[in-house]
């Protein structure tokens, strides 16, 4: 006899659970260390950690540049890790917490993973496919449903992105003044070596 696929669950609610419990941000707190790892490294500080009943079983961060891989965000590197530890593709009962809203790549994985919940701490109005640009968890077609809750220590999540970019920022506007003046230095300096520009008269 041919099985039937199964019916789709019903979509969530884009949140379950009060934003500031205690035991959210303590896990929120853990994925924020990891977000510290990826800035120690020169990478974008998100950081994720995934966590079973009231045990944390893998944990990841940004690490794209470093890896020469466009698919090491923060989450994929927690999936991974859980997945081997569990020793299995699937991680149902699992909750993945992550300091910036998932993107497209990374919600598609999240379902695949069959992650019970997301929470995650700042929005990403850019790349959001929690419901910033797109809601992806909030398909009814999808045939696996994640629960998401959105907001938990946002604004320390947020600051954490922002002072990085704005570091950056800083730097790269140094770095461009050493080398403009580098450049005016060496023009000074052959502008009076040369005696086309630094005549002299002669008796």
């Amino acid at each position: 006899m041919i099985g039937t696929p199964d019916a789709p669950e019903p979509a969530p609610s884009a949140a379950i659970a009060d934003p500031s419990s205690e035991r959210d941000r303590r896990f929120m707190a853990l994925a924020q260390s990891a977000a510290d790892e990826a800035r120690r490294a020169g990478e974008v500080p998100v950081g994720a950690v995934i966590v079973l009943g009231d045990e944390v079983i893998a944990t990841g961060f940004n690490h794209p540049i470093r890896g020469h891989d466009p698919s090491a965000h923060a989450e994929m590197a927690a999936l991974r890790a859980a997945a081997h530890k569990l020793e299995n593709y699937r991680l149902p009962g699992c909750e993945l917490y992550v300091t910036l809203e998932p993107c497209l790549m990374c919600a598609g994985a999240i379902m695949h993973a069959r992650i019970a919940r997301v929470v995650f701490g700042a929005t990403d109005p850019k790349t959001g496919a929690c419901g910033s640009v797109v809601d992806m968890f909030a398909n009814a077609q999808l045939n696996h449903h994640t629960m998401v809750t959105g907001g938990v220590l946002a604004d320390e999540c947020g600051h954490a992105l922002k002072n990085f970019f704005a570091e950056r920022r800083r730097l790269a506007r140094e770095e461009r003044d050493a080398r403009r003046a580098r450049e005016a230095g060496l023009l000074a300096a052959t502008d009076t070596s040369d005696p086309t520009t630094n005549p002299t008269t002669t008796s």
